[in-house]
């Protein structure tokens, strides 16, 4: 049953009722239409012979918050103590008293930021929540503030003496505060979902196939920020043969032959036979250790590292650029690890970090990488390939790159992933004279020896990312395709790339059986569908859908409407972007706009949800564009090249002409309200665009950088990243560059209104970056607000943290673009 009527508010003193009485006088008005009780679904009695109410025991909070999740549910019954008892509408509703329990639910949507009070009348105890959070009641009234979009209230009620006499009366704070009640199930999506909802944060598949674990996560209003996991082990038909309930198992390890598996708990290294699901415990005092795999049905190879212990000292002498990292004196080794006895032997040793690529148990080999020197002076570290002989302990050294990522066994050699100027330039397909940008992965084979080595993927545009190698040979590859990620297979005898159909427009995590046909476990998104976990067999159909979010968290919920919207450049190349519309998106309305870009050298990939929710912002009334400027991987060599010594320049164009041309062709957009945002390179564009045009009314820049020259030596990586980004420029040699584009250079020229944001606790960007850009700014009379997050890095993931970005950045273009400051104003109060 859907019925919704409209309720608002022309003076803070006017009241809706639902009694009879108040509905009568409120229809003969024409400031508003009257709410009746059939915007409102009733339920009880639950539990109808007990005793005593909740609030006459010691666990009252307990009781109704347990039977919450029950209310919550869509559905239209609930079985209690063996009742099946139904929803129905409130104005069906003529008992004078009833047992047990009762609840009222009902949805309260708004187009806007809307406050008021709640007045319950007639209920002598009873809980309110909204969206499942408990509120505060005060002489039997709740204070309210909504953000826009759908809200669902739900009354837990204990002590009713006549439900004739019941009213729920709203008083709106403002003549502008506007709440539409109905009794809708489907509903817009929330902050809430898109955070909390179900999803499959780890898979591993066992060898033979037969079997596989899941974890799953969620957050819940209870636990606050502590997430909640349900790690499983299944068999191929899905059913479940063990729970891991008490605590979340971790580097989890399938024996060879698929009949037992090794896992870390409570400090615990575990063995599960899975015949007879029997448990030992293999070793402890294992802190630092980590990365285990079975080298043979009888050991295991892991890595081990040590933390130097604190010397008391009052002063830290620093030995390198990377002793700026609070982890660079951590050493890490390699060891092997007896099953049956526990005993563990060192395999690498040294000042050097080794860390494990692979190995050959058949032949007795172990393949390592590690930093050519202690501590580098470098801005280009250099990474040494070493082989290991278990039955001469001779160490061999491969080879020596100056861009390498990650490397694997492979019948014919070794697998390398690694930049375009691996092995001197071996992987580089770019005109003369442009440098290359190694952050655009790219595939190698390398002979067992290293002396030779071929490059695969000069060709492919894809940028490679993670490697698999499957048991005949070929390698099964993770890879940033122009806004997506995909699955590849590498076939190494046809020397080609077959792309796996997944199905996701972002493929998460992969897990594979080493059959000679693997079955292949994945999980993913796309940007209008919520996570699944799919199961294929490689080169055989279709995927299988083996479990989904979205009839768990997202039932009922509408989503924006997803359009590609593309277009060429002044250089004639094509930049891709998409937008998302409001699903109840009226043409024949302005709507305002906002406009996100990355920037960096990576895309804004197509993820359902993630830092930056899309979805949400549609739902909250705004167009949202997407853009994906020149400079990014996943295009191509050359595009991603022009990421190198450009620090804005080819990006900020492209946002500028992209952004004119989306407005060219929706047209219901309105040019004059229109938003910009992005994040640490991309926060940077923000602050860049802010000097360069006033096309935008409003501008966010999270963890952006606003002086080169300061990231470059004060941020953890940053003169890492520079590495790239500013390849063979420096201070002393290109001043230009660190100066001219510099958006502190240019404050001067800042016209938008501009809020900063940042954690105080940013080891990447350091906070100084959006201070800097402040000073200027206040000095010079702008407008612009800074904003820390108090102990927050540089991704704001705490689950508290997270909804209040999120709100803060929707407050803040409310106010900008929708000349709705209460929001903002609530957030953050002029004192």
């Amino acid at each position: 049953m859907t019925l919704s009527t409209t309720w608002l508010s022309q003076s803070a003193k006017l009241k809706t009722t639902f009694s009879a009485l108040a509905l009568c006088a409120l229809s003969n008005t024409a400031m508003a239409a009257a709410i009746d009780k059939s915007a409102v679904q009733f339920i009880g009695p639950l539990g109808e012979n007990m005793q005593l109410k909740p609030y006459q025991t010691d666990h009252r909070d307990a009781i109704i918050a347990n039977l919450l999740p029950s209310l919550q549910n869509s559905s239209d019954s609930i079985r209690v103590f063996g009742d099946e008892l139904d929803w129905q509408s409130f104005d069906k509703v003529s008992a004078l008293t009833l047992g047990g329990l009762q609840a009222l639910k009902f949805t309260a949507s708004t187009e806007r930021f809307s406050q008021g009070s709640l007045t319950l009348k007639g209920i002598e105890n009873a809980q309110l929540f909204i969206d499942g959070e408990k509120q505060t009641e005060k002489n039997k009234s709740y204070e309210l503030a909504l953000s826009q979009g759908d809200h669902q209230f739900i009354i837990i009620t204990e002590q009713v003496a006549n439900w004739n006499k019941v009213e729920l009366d709203f008083t709106a704070k403002s003549e502008l505060d506007a709440v539409q009640f109905s009794a809708k199930q489907q509903h817009g999506l929330s902050a809430k979902q898109l955070f909390d909802a179900p999803t499959v944060s780890y898979i591993s598949m066992a060898p033979n196939g037969d079997y596989f674990i899941t974890s799953q996560r969620h957050y819940e209003d209870a636990t606050a920020n502590q997430a909640q996991y349900v790690t499983e082990l299944k068999d191929a038909k899905n059913n479940t043969l063990y729970r891991f309930e008490s605590a979340q198992p971790s580097n989890i390890t399938w024996s060879p032959d698929s009949k037992s598996l090794v896992y870390l708990l409570n400090g615990e290294l575990k063995h599960l036979n899975l015949k007879n699901m029997q448990l030992s415990v293999i070793a402890k005092n294992l802190a630092g250790a980590s990365g285990f795999q079975f080298f043979d049905n009888n050991s295991l190879i892991f890595s081990w590292s040590k933390s130097p212990t604190d010397n008391g000292k009052l002063t830290k002498h620093y030995q390198g650029l990377q002793d700026r990292w609070s982890y660079a004196r951590t050493t890490s080794q390699v060891y092997l690890l007896d099953i049956p006895t526990g005993l563990s032997k060192i395999l690498s040793q040294g000042p050097l970090s080794h860390s494990l690529e692979d190995f050959d148990a058949k032949n007795g080999h172990v393949l390592m990488s590690r930093s050519a020197q202690a501590m580098q002076l470098s801005p280009q570290p250099a990474t040494e390939l070493v082989e290991l002989n278990l039955a001469t302990s001779a160490l061999t050294v491969l080879g020596q790159y100056n861009t390498f990522n990650q490397a694997k066994y492979t019948d014919d050699g070794i697998y390398v992933t690694a930049g375009p100027d691996f092995n001197n330039g071996l992987g580089r397909n770019l005109p003369e004279g442009m440098l290359a940008n190694n952050y655009d992965g790219q595939l190698y084979l390398l002979s067992r020896d290293g002396k030779k080595a071929r490059a695969l993927s000069k060709e492919f545009n894809p940028a490679i990312g993670q490697l698999h190698v499957l048991k005949n040979g070929d390698a099964l590859i993770k890879v940033t395709e122009q806004d997506t990620v995909q699955l590849y297979q590498f076939d190494l005898s046809k020397k080609r790339f077959n792309k796996v159909n997944t199905g996701f427009d972002v493929v998460e995590q992969v897990s594979y059986s080493h059959e000679r046909t693997p079955r292949i476990l994945v999980t993913g998104t796309t940007a209008s569908t919520p996570q699944q976990l799919k199961q294929l067999s490689l080169g055989k159909g279709r995927a299988k859908v083996v479990w989904d979010s979205k009839p768990i968290g997202y039932k009922n919920t509408q989503v924006a409407s997803l359009e590609e919207f593309n277009f060429t450049n002044k250089d004639g190349i094509e930049i891709k972007g998409r937008v998302y519309l409001p699903h109840d998106l009226d043409s024949n309305k302005q709507y305002p706009a906002l406009v996100y870009y990355y920037g960096g050298t990576s895309p804004v990939t197509r993820g359902f949800t993630g830092r930056y929710p899309f979805n949400l912002w549609a739902e909250h009334g705004y167009v949202v564009y997407v853009v994906q400027p020149t400079g990014a991987t996943g295009f191509g060599q050359e595009f991603s090249a022009k990421h190198v010594n450009a620090w804005g320049e080819y990006t900020a164009n492209d946002i500028i002409d992209g952004t004119k041309a989306f407005l060219d062709k929706y047209n219901f957009v309105d040019s004059k309200r229109v938003g910009n945002l992005g994040a640490s390179y991309g926060g940077f564009m923000t602050m860049l665009l802010a000097t360069k045009t006033d096309m935008f009314s409003a501008s966010i820049a999270h963890a952006g950088i606003s002086n080169i020259t300061s990231y470059w030596g004060q941020g953890w990586w940053g003169y890492l990243y520079s590495a790239e980004a500013s390849k063979n420029s420096y201070p002393w040699n290109n001043p230009t560059l660190y100066s001219q584009h510099s958006p502190v250079f240019h404050a001067d020229k800042v016209t938008t209104p501009l809020l900063l944001l940042h954690g105080d606790s940013d080891t990447n960007v350091p906070v100084g970056e959006s201070h800097n850009m402040y000073t200027a700014l206040k000095l010079l009379g702008k407008d612009v607000d800074l904003i820390e997050y108090k102990g927050a890095d540089h991704q704001i993931f705490a689950r508290d943290k997270r909804f209040d970005w999120w709100n803060t950045m929707l407050a803040y273009f409310d106010k900008n673009l929708k000349d709705q400051p209460q929001w903002w104003q609530y957030l953050y109060p002029e004192k």
